[in-house]
């Protein structure tokens, strides 16, 4: 029986429908950029294998922290126990994250860091006897993860339809832009007056599975100042922008408003270990530190803290912040922007976006853009077939490759891209 046949019997894949999905390709390694299949096939991975592997795949010097690591301590309960590369890694991310963060918590993966976020914020008021606060702001079309709280602060969309009726009440607002910004700040101020908003949580900059979609960092610095004037917590969902995506560290980075709470997972550790961390301000913080045991934040997780995460997301930070990757990130940058120039004439797309290693583009079809927009398969196939990755939202194509990805390996995608936008036209 071959791989494909093994891997039907008995494995139910993330976001495929198993009856009409073609067979998954089989990878047996992975070095920088590039795949390597059973078949003897290569793939140029431009989009970091679901946006993690910031380092890309089989990073020596990860991998020989992790089995240092391993020989050493490889788990321990996190409650009344602790270790060096929490500890370790907890005082680098409050170092390098804005002045108004001060405390780390530890979870598993961006999801469960959402939903750490959201209980944070709603015990908040509770802890302090405040009762009425229990609504959140969010923006429509958001992607939160897929637990039920994640899933009630993001958008409604095909994903959550069928858990419609059990997601709590969530008041969505359209991103802002310059035509709506000012009607957007008397709304928050409106719903403020009610006294029933607790927290306002978003994406910056990138709206990342709802299509890669871009907004001003101007429009939510004013969207933030209006909610931290009303006592709004604010979170910060960086599960996808954080650790350098957007040329800076995290995305909020480009703010002078800076939010309560927030989010890491992702390429938090290079893409070697599952992961997720919610980091918040003292003043959060304070509101669960009592005497009284009712008011402890009652969460946790098996893998809390894991030694091992924790070893990898410290290697990977020792990377991130050395002038080599810093310098990587810009040169991709600068080949992103370049390419814009290129092919932002071209009648087949629209809405070419760019920001830091993310570039985004949406084909001009006949139908709306959008995640089941049937040019999809036709987009991912035709990219496979030439030995590339990427994998659409619908009818939007993005890059968001490895830093390490070579001049040459990049220039390869963008040749392939170049050469759909020819192939569609016939």
């Amino acid at each position: 029986m071959n791989f494909t046949e093994r891997d039907k019997n008995n494995i139910w894949h993330p976001f495929t429908q198993q009856k009409t999905a073609d067979a998954p390709i089989h990878i047996e390694s992975a070095k920088g950029s590039v795949l390597f299949s059973s078949d003897g096939k290569k793939y140029i991975d431009a989009i970091s294998s679901w946006w993690v592997n910031i380092h890309g795949h089989g990073n020596e010097y990860i991998a020989n922290k992790i089995a240092e690591q391993a020989k050493k301590l490889e788990h321990v309960v996190f409650a009344g126990f602790t270790h060096t590369p929490a500890i370790e890694l907890a005082e680098r991310l409050i170092q390098i994250l804005p002045t108004e963060f001060s405390k780390v918590f530890y979870s598993d993966n961006g999801s469960t860091s959402v939903e750490v976020a959201i209980k944070m914020a709603l015990q908040y008021w509770y802890n302090q006897g405040i009762t009425n606060k229990t609504k959140i702001l969010a923006f429509e079309n958001a992607y939160h993860g897929d637990t039920f709280g994640a899933m009630s602060v993001g958008g409604k969309s095909a994903f959550n339809k069928p858990f419609h009726q059990h997601l709590f009440e969530v008041i969505h607002l359209p991103l802002p832009t310059g035509n709506n910004l000012e009607a957007l700040k008397i709304r928050i101020q409106e719903l403020s007056n009610q006294d029933t908003i607790a927290a306002f949580i978003f994406e910056p900059l990138i709206q990342g599975a709802g299509g890669m979609i871009m907004y001003e960092a101007e429009y939510l610095d004013e969207l933030l100042s209006v909610a931290k004037q009303n006592d709004i917590i604010c979170i910060a969902d960086e599960v996808m922008t954080g650790f350098g995506r957007t040329g800076n560290t995290f995305a909020i980075d480009y703010l002078q408003n800076q939010p309560d709470i927030i989010c890491l997972s992702k390429g938090i550790t290079g893409g070697f270990m599952p992961f997720g961390v919610t980091v918040c301000s003292q003043n959060i913080y304070d509101s669960f530190y009592s005497d009284d045991k009712q008011k402890t934040f009652f969460h946790g997780h098996s893998y809390t803290a894991n030694p091992l995460s924790c070893v990898a997301a410290n290697a990977s930070l020792d990377l991130l912040l050395a002038e080599k990757c810093i310098n990587e990130i810009k040169r991709i940058s600068k080949s992103h922007s370049d390419f814009v120039n290129e092919i932002k004439d071209d009648a087949s797309i629209k809405n070419i976006r760019h920001l830091g290693t993310i570039i985004a583009f949406e084909i001009d079809t006949s139908e709306d853009t959008s995640y089941f927009n049937s040019i999809s398969n036709k987009v991912y196939n035709f990219f496979i077939e030439r030995g590339v990755l990427l994998r659409p939202l619908g009818n939007v194509i993005y890059i968001m490759p490895p830093y390490c990805i070579t001049t040459d390996e990049l220039n390869a995608v963008y040749m392939v891209i170049k050469e759909f936008l020819i192939y569609i036209k016939k």
